[in-house]
């Protein structure tokens, strides 16, 4: 299954920035920690060129903390420098300026010998949407200067953003690709929110996440809903289905009749990920990533 997904606003978005790069000194590139690989757009590279580049792995407040020092372990190895951060609670978002000022080392080298004063880091700071790019600018900023929202798409149109004296933060709206080729980005990411709800039915969605889970976290299960009992075999769609209808009806998603509402538990479940009330979860492992 290939999912389709490029809306013409994205498309506005990418010649916008390609537009843009001549002004830029630096790239911050925002990835959600709970899916580093999937949550990286793989046309990012393409469009900055060989602009020097900051990942930060947002959402860490959210993700598995061990699971989270093996991604960094594995980036750093990959010469890329990387930071995890929580941008809501402003964890470790002090040190983001420091980080940048090392990749710009040889830059602000280069323009003390033409006899030039150091200017204001020109900054872009990108990734997909709903990771947290807006809420990561008004914590630089210490102001409300970026509209935020839980849904993805909330941001628009690009603004130039004054952090202090010592930074200048391009934002843009968040760039996904044309297309998911491997099926499971696609749900990681729905699982998430990081697409609209209407992509991916939230039915599919849920059974997805509910496999992984029992694979990977089953204890969520006793924990959130005081389930004891899991599918014992996890190719058999019906098991599955039915973890779905026992985590419905423990949470009141029950029709006329006593029938479970598969949609509504579905969509409390991912309600769950999505606002940590399953624990700290990730969702890919740098093993999984190619």
């Amino acid at each position: 299954m290939t999912i389709q997904w490029f809306p013409g606003h994205m498309t506005r978005a990418r010649r916008q920035i390609e537009e843009k790069l001549k002004l830029i000194d630096l790239a911050i590139e925002l990835l959600d920690a709970r899916l580093p690989d999937s949550s990286r757009n793989p046309m990012i590279g393409e469009i900055l060129g060989g602009k020097p580049r900051l990942v930060l792995l947002n959402k860490s407040d959210l993700a598995d903390p061990a699971a989270t020092e093996r991604w960094v372990e594995k980036l750093a190895a990959d010469h890329i420098k990387v930071l995890p951060i929580d941008a809501n609670a402003g964890t470790n978002v002090r040190d983001i300026l420091p980080r940048a000022k090392e990749l710009m080392a040889p830059k602000f080298e280069a323009w003390r010998k033409k006899g030039m004063e150091p200017r204001p880091i020109r900054t872009l700071i990108v990734g997909i949407p709903n990771v947290g790019k807006s809420t990561l600018i008004n914590r630089l900023a210490g102001r409300h200067v970026a509209a935020t929202g839980d849904r993805p798409g909330v941001t628009k149109g690009q603004q130039w953003i004054k952090v202090g004296k010592e930074m200048d933060l391009l934002d843009t709206p968040g760039i996904l690709w044309p297309k998911f080729e491997d099926p499971q980005v696609g749900f990681r990411l729905a699982a998430t929110g990081a697409i609209r709800d209407e992509i991916l039915h939230s039915e599919d969605v849920a059974f997805f996440l509910a496999k992984y889970l029992c694979t990977h976290y089953p204890s969520v299960f006793q924990e959130r809903y005081g389930i004891d009992e899991l599918p014992e075999d996890l190719d058999n769609p019906h098991e599955v289905v039915g973890l779905l209808e026992a985590i419905g009806k423990r949470r009141g998603a029950i029709m006329s009749g006593g029938k479970i509402n598969l949609s509504k538990a579905s969509d409390v479940f991912l309600h769950d990920l999505r606002t940590g009330k399953l624990g700290r979860i990730s969702l890919e492992l740098p093993a999984d990533a190619p």
